[in-house]
């Protein structure tokens, strides 16, 4: 997926913008490999609970696949997601008020009918090994010389684990320096459901669920991410940090690219922006420094 440069602001913005992938996110990566992966060690079906894009992915792959899909989905999940996945042959189940309930609904109906495969987030490995790929397409794009920051939107962070394995990888194949620089990865949340970040300024290890989630940035609103241990570690071994957004900020952000940059971004994209806004605003990142800040999913998809 492209790199977009955008308008010069004291340091170097660049977009990754993953809007143009299969079913307009990047879900597309990881799912893509899951979910034929499954169909190769004979997957009888697949399923997962979803806030939206991975249901799009995995439903729209597994018909491609030729394979049964189910999946769950929150109640104030876009009609559009619903009616998409309904098109592609899944099996859709609403219910409940975050991913955690839907994902309860998903599993008392998977109790009594065929068992599909789980391909919900770090459930399997191959999702991971699918979004890996951005850490590898990003390198060669800025001639194997990484930024000094990556921000990113995270909701169960399959892409910072990804892409903190790739850059791994690519150091011990000799594509990128020995101890060389690697990018200090941002995490992304919204205010009102936040876990990474709290459990990254008390120093834990892990995250505790967060209670009430309230965003309506559905790809973020993750109260309990499985692999909060593998972000934490990602943050801190490359001297990263994590940043909340409040919701009233992400309205301005996306007017401002459609306006500024005639680019139109997803509510992740515009917290990322936002996030970047409050990080140079505090001296975190410096002028002349290289942002690469992942736009992850197409606004259509939101309505």
């Amino acid at each position: 997926m492209p790199l977009r440069r955008l308008a010069p602001a004291g340091v170097e913005v660049l977009v990754k913008e993953e809007a143009g992938n299969p079913t307009g996110s990047f879900k597309a990566r990881g799912l893509s490999l899951a979910v034929n992966r499954a169909r190769e060690l004979g997957a009888p079906g697949v399923e997962l609970a979803s806030a939206g894009n991975a249901a799009l992915a995995l439903t729209a792959f597994a018909a491609a696949a030729g394979l049964p899909a189910r999946i769950a989905v929150p109640e104030d999940t876009p009609a559009t997601v619903r009616r998409r996945c309904l098109a592609h042959g899944a099996e859709v189940i609403v219910g409940g008020r975050t991913l955690v309930e839907a994902a309860g609904r998903l599993a008392a109906a998977a109790s009594g009918g065929e068992p599909f495969w789980n391909l919900s987030t770090l459930r399997e490995p191959y999702r991971v090994e699918g979004k890996k790929t951005m850490g590898l397409e990003l390198a060669e794009q800025l001639g194997w010389e990484l930024p000094e920051w990556i921000v990113y939107p995270t909701g169960g962070g399959t892409g910072i684990v990804g892409m903190h394995k790739a850059f791994d990888e690519l150091e011990r194949l000799g594509l990128l320096p020995p101890g060389g620089r690697r990018p200090r990865f941002v995490v992304v949340q919204m205010a009102g459901c936040a876990p990474i970040v709290r459990a990254f300024e008390a120093g834990a290890e892990s995250a505790e669920p967060w209670a009430e989630p309230k965003t309506n940035v559905w790809g973020l609103r993750v109260p309990k991410a499985l692999g909060d241990f593998l972000i934490l570690r990602a943050l801190r071994e490359t001297g990263g940090t994590a940043v909340a957004v409040d919701e009233t900020a992400l309205a301005g952000w996306t007017a401002r690219a459609a306006r500024e940059e005639g680019m139109l971004v997803g509510p992740e994209g515009a917290a990322c922006l936002a996030a970047l806004h409050q990080l140079a605003a505090a001296g975190t990142v410096k002028p002349g420094e290289r942002v690469v800040v992942f736009q992850t999913g197409h606004p259509a998809s939101y309505a």
